[in-house]
């Protein structure tokens, strides 16, 4: 009761002119955190294009989920998530990158074997070529032509021999430095390969997919993009953890690229979505989703982790559908598939 009549009577204060207002200043700071979530998202993508979509995908959805009501647990699960995804994105770009350091280490140790080979050919030739001028002049000192001509044919021979030599190391020389090309060539097609496919799926990246289309765009050739949205991935991954969640987007993958034309592309846009560029038109691409639900979508058997039984789960998909018009640009197909897609989910789940 005392505290009660204290707090009756305190002086109720105005905030003073100079001062923040806590409503505004928590609306801004909001604001700001969810500005500098799109910002590290960027620059992910700027950084490392392959990981960086995801991390740019799943920090704008942090950011989006903190523009309607806001609440303290929702915050602090905010926070955990940020903080995993740039853990998980931070891990990836690490191996990455010290892959690549190592690849570029061994160019490097075969290049310096080479040269050094070579460098020591040439030292070894030139010191015999040494001794055989110094020989020359100490025949030409001899009185005696018969001994004269003995050591010159003598040194003919020898000479012979070292050219001889000298050959056959410049055919091994040459194949050598072909067989060691043709491991670069391999190398540089292997990292160039890896630079354009998603590294969890193997699937074409944004990158790849947009190479695709602006080809065709340039050639003036038909195309349908088809837009899929994977549904409850984000179930499984809360129930089942991420593995889980990662070995269904693997196996998916796999049954997407498998039942599409070898004429058709498939890659990951992004988190749970892909992208299909198929070459038909429009009605040739209703034909082909038919065929995508019938033998794509459906039943999928996943093992959450070491020591767990398999589970099985229900896969589908929200489909967006738009064919390219003469005149449009990636970006714009693009949104119009992501706007055909969005709707499909807002029905089915509308009809639900």
């Amino acid at each position: 009761m005392i505290s009660l009549k204290k707090y009756l009577e305190m002086e109720v204060r105005e905030p003073q002119a100079d001062e923040a207002d806590p409503i505004e200043l928590l609306a801004a700071t909001l604001e700001s955190y969810r500005s500098v979530l799109l910002a590290m998202g960027k620059s992910g993508v700027q950084a490392y294009p392959t990981l960086g979509s995801d991390l740019q995908r799943n920090l704008a959805n942090a950011a989006n989920r903190l523009a309607d009501q806001i609440t303290p647990p929702l915050v602090k699960e905010s926070g955990n998530q940020v903080t995993h995804q740039l853990q998980q994105w931070g891990d990836r770009t690490s191996e990455y990158f010290k892959a690549k350091t190592t690849e570029v280490k061994e160019l490097l140790i075969v290049l310096a074997r080479t040269a050094e080979s070579v460098g020591e050919r040439d030292q070894r030739y030139t010191d015999h070529f040494a001794q055989f001028t110094s020989r020359l002049q100490t025949i030409s000192n001899l009185e005696d032509l018969t001994q004269v001509r003995a050591s010159l044919v003598q040194q003919a021979t020898e000479l012979k021999t070292h050219v001889d030599r000298m050959k056959e190391d410049s055919h091994k020389l040459v194949a050598q430095l072909q067989s060691e090309v043709s491991t670069y060539e391999a190398k540089l097609k292997e990292v160039e390969e890896l630079a354009l496919r998603d590294a969890l799926t193997g699937l074409a990246n944004r990158r790849y997919v947009e190479e695709h289309m602006d080809l065709r765009i340039t050639r003036q050739r038909a195309f349908c993009v088809v837009m899929l949205d994977l549904n409850r991935l984000k179930h499984v991954n809360d129930k089942y953890g991420h593995l889980a969640g990662d070995n269904l987007l693997q196996q998916f993958s796999q049954e997407l690229r498998s039942g599409l034309r070898s004429s058709d592309m498939v890659g990951r846009w992004g988190g749970d979505e892909f992208i299909l560029v198929m070459d038909c038109d429009l009605a040739g691409a209703k034909i082909q989703i038919e065929r995508l639900r019938k033998w794509v979508f459906g039943e999928y058997t996943i093992r959450p982790g070491k020591g767990t039984g398999e589970v099985k789960v229900d896969v589908d998909a929200s489909v967006g559908l738009t064919q390219w018009q003469p005149g449009e640009t990636i970006q714009e197909i693009i949104e119009r598939a992501d706007a055909d897609m969005y709707r499909q989910k807002e029905l089915a789940r509308k009809q639900k």
